[in-house]
């Protein structure tokens, strides 16, 4: 995928992280946002080639909280 679009995903895709993360977990927007992109996770999202952009919202969310909760991330065998 160039570049570009990659970027065009992840731009599209993180909204729907945050809502989800927001709606599941009851926090705010902003914790949401700012603790998802201070995450390992979304670390290893921004990498094209860990192919996390192709899981859903609520599987990254999960993955997120489970990163929050415990320090550790452990990705699913798709991922």
């Amino acid at each position: 995928m160039p570049d570009e679009e990659f970027k065009a995903t992840l731009q599209m895709l993180m909204p729907m992280v945050v809502e989800t993360i927001c709606k599941q977990y009851g926090t705010d927007e902003f914790h949401a946002l700012y603790s998802l992109y201070a995450s390992r996770l979304y670390s290893d999202l921004e990498r094209e080639s860990s192919k996390l952009w192709l899981l859903s919202p609520l599987a990254l969310a999960e993955l997120w909280h489970q990163e929050i909760t415990t320090g550790k991330i452990i990705y699913p065998e798709e991922a």
